[in-house]
């Protein structure tokens, strides 16, 4: 019996459903057979995969990720398709609640001609990630809670704002897979009592920091999405809801208005 064997037969006890593609991940990760054992052992442990070897895969890109970093999720991809179709060259775009920045890293490397990119969170450790991962595309990186972490030049300023904050009730945390609830910080998962809470804080704010005509962005789930994006409206903008029901996910548009006399064809 082949090493690569047994750490599948490891892998599929632990309950690893592709057993066969997470072996293959953490061999091409290990630097000897030493690191080898150790990164099996930390998934055979429930660690999540992309911990264990270091990045995400998103949008067809690597992101940097690590031990208490949110994992950027595939359903989230659908706001990256989103928000691409929203961006122009030289769009300024602001993911806010950022983790690791890979919805501003995607929505950047997909743009024709760039973007000016920037992020933003309350977690350093996340922030870590973040800056290796918007590097690439000039992107910068600002700590503290929402806006404000942003300088003040980034106001009125911003065309397309991409927002995957916590949106899980409280109670319903516990029901989380463990991967999440116990290897991802809480601050990237609670969003308080309905699960809104953060939704709220950031459509209270958002019309200040957009462009004119400029979008908000903000993944929600399709059960929550009549209070998110009546929160949006609340804040002043102009609201839409789009779902995708290959990636089972909702994301609640918010347009700022228009100068008056002025049209936009977005």
């Amino acid at each position: 019996m082949s090493y690569v064997t047994t750490i599948v037969e490891r892998l599929r006890a632990a309950g690893c459903v592709f057993a066969e593609e997470e072996a293959d991940l953490l061999v091409e990760a290990a630097t000897d057979d030493g690191h080898l054992a150790g990164l099996v052992a930390r998934r055979v442990d429930g660690e999540p995969l992309e911990h264990v070897v270091g990045w995400a895969g998103f949008c067809g890109l690597r992101m940097e990720v690590g031990a208490g970093a949110f994992v950027p999720r595939r359903r989230t991809e659908f706001l990256v398709e989103e928000a691409v179709a929203l961006a122009r060259p030289g769009a300024v775009v602001l993911d806010l609640c950022c983790g690791v920045g890979a919805l501003g890293a995607a929505v950047a490397a997909q743009v024709p001609g760039g973007v000016e990119l920037h992020a933003a969170d309350i977690d350093p450790g996340a922030l870590a990630y973040a800056r290796r991962n918007v590097a690439p595309y000039g992107g910068t990186v600002w700590e503290g809670d929402l806006y404000a972490a942003l300088p003040a030049e980034l106001r009125g300023r911003v065309d397309v704002l991409v927002v995957n904050a916590p949106y899980v009730p409280t109670e319903e945390i516990g029901f989380m897979p463990s991967e999440a609830r116990d290897h991802e910080p809480l601050v990237s998962l609670d969003g308080g009592a309905d699960g809104l809470d953060v939704h709220r804080r950031i459509a209270d704010g958002a019309a200040a920091w957009l462009a004119p005509g400029g979008h908000l962005l903000i993944e929600t789930s399709a059960r929550q999405s009549p209070v998110t994006a009546s929160a949006l409206a609340a804040g002043g903008l102009e609201v839409r809801a789009v779902s995708s029901e290959e990636l089972y996910a909702t994301v609640v548009v918010g347009r700022a208005p228009l100068p008056a006399g002025k049209e936009s064809d977005a």
